[in-house]
């Protein structure tokens, strides 16, 4: 089975302290289908393209997991602090 990873990177942030409300709800949804956040926030250089004030790097043991997680109610009820607060993209991609 191959590893996922979760990738959110964020184009605009309107309230920072949302993303902590966020967060909170985000978090354990993560963790109940194995996620483990390897990177949030921190120091950032951009060397292509258009700079991001955040991004987020999340493993899973699968695509599988991690579409599970993003679908889980759980999630989308954290989902529901984000709406009109930051505006991002998000992938889920397949390892190797």
């Amino acid at each position: 089975m191959k590893k996922a990873y979760w990738m959110a990177i964020y184009k605009e942030i309107k309230n920072p302290e949302n993303i902590k409300k966020y967060a909170e709800k985000a978090t354990p949804a993560i963790q109940k289908y194995k996620g483990k956040i390897l990177s949030r926030g921190g120091k950032i250089e951009t060397i292509e393209g258009i700079k991001s004030p955040r991004t987020v790097l999340i493993e899973f043991p699968s695509m599988e997991d991690a579409l599970n997680c993003y679908n889980s109610r759980e999630y989308q009820d954290a989902m529901k602090i984000s709406k009109g607060e930051f505006n991002r993209h998000i992938q889920i991609v397949e390892g190797i």
